[in-house]
């Protein structure tokens, strides 16, 4: 039968990752953080686990319940002091590629689902064209009161602004979907900018020569992507060839993936990396197709997840090159793929 676990069609599932920093903050407020995550249906092992997935409505339950029992108003901002860019795990490594803090979040709103498909940002220019709203959206139905999840997501937003565009960013504007949960003058001092409550979205406005500069402290950024890499192929524990397979498979959905990015990551330089690989006989390439190949098998068999989206986890930018790759792997269309791989019971059968 298919784990459950897996799947994901309700399109409601977080990394781990998101509630990082969770198990200290409540503790040091005075609260019993093993409790509410049990209370709240968060199994303790996958807290800051870039491998693991919880439900985004348990992570709401998590957040709010904290904020309550801590007696703790601001408790979404303070979580957010706790979090960067390191959360997205390899959607952070599609932002380090970029050229601008534009191209970047761009990046960022392209991939994010596969942080969490259950979260959306767009980018648009606003009626002045002096300034770029950007929204943060949860993408599900009849949630419960979550104001201190918005303020841990604004403020997470607002320090990987602060990572791509320099540590003296800060937004025009704060918009905010509710009303003021502490004096309006702790807004302005944690967002450096004018907040405005009960607005119809969630977001910032930044002004738009800001978001067309370069990509601020280069090495700063570049050491937060490693932090993560680190927590999934720490260098000298794994053989070449299985720590290459790891960072594939972790690095896969950026779309971004080189052999350039995994040899630094490994510490060789791109042709001693290739010349190891040839003496087992194996190409970069070859490991890419071959991951493509068993994350394809696995989602088609275990997940509902659309093609579209699972042609993203895969790194590709279009859905027919999905199409094409399952009909060279298995020789069937993606969905006929599904079908064989469920068998009529459900049942996984041999491709």
């Amino acid at each position: 039968m298919r784990d459950p676990k897996l799947i994901v069609d309700d399109m409601s599932l977080i990394r781990g990752t998101a509630l990082l920093g969770y198990p200290d903050l409540v503790t040091e407020l005075g609260g019993d953080a093993d409790l509410l995550l049990r209370a709240a249906g968060v199994p303790t092992g996958s807290i800051g686990n870039p491998e693991a997935y919880l439900g985004y409505r348990n992570l709401i339950t998590a957040v709010e319940s904290a904020a309550k029992v801590t007696g703790t108003p601001d408790f979404g901002r303070l979580l957010a002091c706790r979090q960067g860019i390191e959360i997205l795990g390899p959607v952070g490594a599609a932002a380090r590629t970029a050229r601008t803090v534009a191209a970047a979040l761009v990046a960022v709103s392209q991939y994010l689902v596969v942080y969490s498909p259950a979260i959306a940002i767009t980018l648009e220019t606003a009626d002045d064209e002096r300034y770029t709203r950007m929204e943060f959206g949860i993408l599900l139905d009849d949630l419960p009161e979550h104001r201190h999840t918005i303020e841990l997501s604004l403020g997470v937003a607002l320090r990987i602004f602060r990572l791509l565009a320099g540590p003296d960013f800060h937004p025009v504007t704060v918009h905010l979907p509710h009303d003021p949960l502490t004096p309006r003058r702790d807004y302005v001092r944690y967002f450096g900018g004018r907040p405005r409550f009960a607005e119809p979205f969630a977001g910032f406005t930044v002004r738009s020569d800001d978001m067309t500069g370069p990509v601020f402290a280069d090495g700063d950024v570049h050491d937060a992507v490693r932090a993560y890499l680190d927590t999934v192929a720490p260098p000298g524990v794994q053989g070449t060839v299985e720590t290459v397979r790891s960072l594939v498979r972790h690095l896969l959905p950026t779309g971004g993936l080189g052999i350039g990015l995994v040899a630094r990551q490994v510490s060789m330089h791109q042709r001693t990396l290739q010349r190891r690989l040839a003496r087992q006989s194996i190409t970069f390439e070859g490991i890419v197709d071959d991951i493509r190949r068993e994350r394809a098998r696995d989602l088609l068999r275990d997940t509902d997840m659309p093609m579209s989206q699972l042609a993203g986890v895969l790194g590709y930018s279009e859905q027919s090159v999905l199409t094409r790759s399952c009909q060279r792997w298995f020789g069937h269309a993606p969905m006929q793929q599904r079908r064989l791989l469920r068998g009529p019971s459900g049942h996984d059968v041999d491709a």
